[in-house]
């Protein structure tokens, strides 16, 4: 059974900025440790495809309004 890597949307990052904007929450069925608290999708992505594990993206609560952030 494949490992799973657990994320989610950072919610304090704007349109543009040159931030990571994934948080990680979770990692399971792996012996991995990641050292960064926030990555970019394509870094998640180059680690689950080197360690054969599934990313899950964990979605915001309902009652959690989606706020947009202006500059």
């Amino acid at each position: 059974m494949a490992g799973k890597i657990f994320y989610r949307e950072r919610r304090k990052v704007s349109e543009g900025e040159k931030k990571p904007r994934f948080t990680l929450v979770a990692v399971t069925d792996i012996d991995l440790t990641f050292y960064p608290k926030h990555m970019r999708k394509q870094e998640l992505e180059q680690i689950a495809e080197a360690v054969g594990a599934e990313l899950v993206l964990l979605k915001h609560g309902e009652k959690e309004e989606e706020v947009e952030v202006k500059e």
